[in-house]
């Protein structure tokens, strides 16, 4: 019975998009600048460093902000409800982000407001992603491959932990834990396939940090 609400709550944070709305402030709609995605990574290609580290910032918070909020609602329920509690909030938050409505369902990919899953979820796996991640980007300059591995490194270790009972799954079935997160991470991969491809052709574009904010269609 908690389930569909803990969707619903996390639907709506989900749908608050930093990117777009950032844009907005500064007279632009970001999916129609650079690669269209309404994420990170094109805010920071489009309007600069300082847009991207806010829209960064933002999409991982409005996951925090929702798992916080249904953690606090957790607490009078018991510890048993941990694991369910955020992984039905952040699938909703993921939703949101990928298909907010008022944007007709043309969102970003999901991989700040991820982060943010799996920064709450344990520490092993927030600490696993921030160092793929931000290790990966920095060495390589493809966010796009800092991402991949970060949400398929983060799931396979959810994958140890939760059936070595490390992570408690409570009264959520482990199937169902596993599932969801599954569910969660194939997204992330769908959403990155052209960005799959690109890197198996090479043709992937490099980050270039600190470079001059541009709002050309297609730079």
């Amino acid at each position: 019975m908690i389930r569909l609400p803990l969707l619903l709550l996390g639907y709506l944070f989900g749908c608050f998009h930093t990117s777009y709305f950032y844009g907005k402030l500064h007279g632009i709609d970001i999916r129609e600048h650079g690669s269209g995605n309404a994420g990170t990574t094109n805010a920071l290609r489009v309007m600069g460093t300082k847009a991207g580290i806010i829209v960064f910032l933002g999409d991982l918070g409005k996951m925090a902000l929702a798992l916080f909020i249904t953690g606090l609602m957790a607490k009078s329920w018991g510890e048993e409800y941990y694991l369910l509690t955020r992984l039905y909030t952040a699938f909703g938050v993921i939703i949101g982000h990928l298909f907010p409505f008022f944007m007709n369902f043309r969102g970003g990919k999901g991989i700040a407001s991820t982060g943010g899953l799996m920064l709450l979820l344990d520490w092993r796996t927030a600490l696993f992603g921030f160092i793929s991640f931000f290790g990966l980007t920095i060495l390589t300059g493809y966010v796009s491959l800092g991402s991949i591995v970060m949400v398929c490194g983060e799931w396979i270790l959810f994958l140890i932990l939760i059936l070595t009972g490390t992570l408690p799954a409570g009264i959520m079935p482990v199937w169902e834990a596993i599932l969801l997160l599954s569910i969660i991470v194939a997204l992330a991969l769908i959403r990155h396939r052209e960005n799959i491809q690109r890197l198996q052709a090479g043709t992937e574009n490099k980050l270039e940090l600190f470079k001059k904010k541009s709002a050309k269609k297609g730079e």
